[in-house]
């Protein structure tokens, strides 16, 4: 497993592609938070990083895609994926070394943002004026929701072999489970099952730990939807 996670890692960094993957997401969340008026902090005057975690998931929803769809699509194009699967690895640990991989880029990507913290430490006034629970629950939040997310990337890149095709399908299910059940409770359809369908959404169980309160049940429900998904890709790759 440990060889696997570093040739993930390894992939990943060694292409100029991975950069501008990154790049990319900490321009756009840089962006956001400090500069587009409508969402800047320094606009809104207020020490707290709310545009951080409100449009983070957003960029997520395109970013880990990315990252994740050529982990099993482009195994199986190269021809690799027979080679991977008769080496001493079983499926379950072979799924879970690209989920670590995935995941450890998805955090080093988010983990600059900690200096956004420092700075409004900085500018609060008074200095440290900031709500410190807050911040360190909604970014453990953010934590969990790409672990979530990795989880699916990695079962879409398992239902084909084409990378685009895998990001398509991790875009649509990450779009789905985070924002198309809250919009459908929101356009009151199916309303008999609103309250249902809220609880079964992402961003209902993102937005509860935003408050800085971190409930078992809200960890119990991302770590529940992470299990599930790789336990559907280790079912998808045994079955094909």
């Amino acid at each position: 497993m440990r060889a696997l996670y570093w040739k993930e890692i390894n992939a990943f960094v060694g292409n100029l592609s991975g950069f501008l993957i990154l790049a990319v997401f900490l321009i756009s969340i840089g962006l956001m938070v400090w500069v587009f008026p409508d969402s800047s902090v320094l606009v809104y005057g207020f020490a707290d990083l709310e545009p951080l975690f409100v449009y983070t998931p957003y960029v997520f929803t395109f970013l880990i895609p990315a990252i994740t769809m050529k982990m099993i699509a482009e195994e199986r194009k190269s021809g690799t994926w027979e080679i991977l699967r008769t080496s001493p690895l079983g499926d379950l640990a072979i799924v879970l070394a690209k989920f670590l991989a995935a995941f450890t880029l998805v955090f080093v990507a988010v983990l600059p943002t900690l200096v956004y913290y420092y700075s409004i430490v900085q500018l609060g006034d008074p200095v440290g004026n900031i709500d410190h629970a807050g911040f360190f629950g909604s970014w453990i939040g953010l934590m969990l929701i790409g672990a979530v997310f990795v989880s699916i990337g990695i079962f879409a890149s398992a239902l084909t072999s084409h990378q685009i095709i895998a990001f398509i399908w991790g875009v649509f299910m990450i779009f789905l489970l985070y924002f198309g059940l809250t919009a459908l409770v929101q356009l009151q359809v199916m309303s008999s099952f609103a309250l249902l369908l809220e609880e079964l959404s992402l961003s209902y169980h993102y937005e509860s730990m935003s408050r800085g309160v971190i409930e078992a049940q809200n960890i119990a429900y991302f770590l529940s939807i992470t299990i599930l998904m790789l336990g559907l890709t280790v079912i998808l790759i045994r079955r094909k």
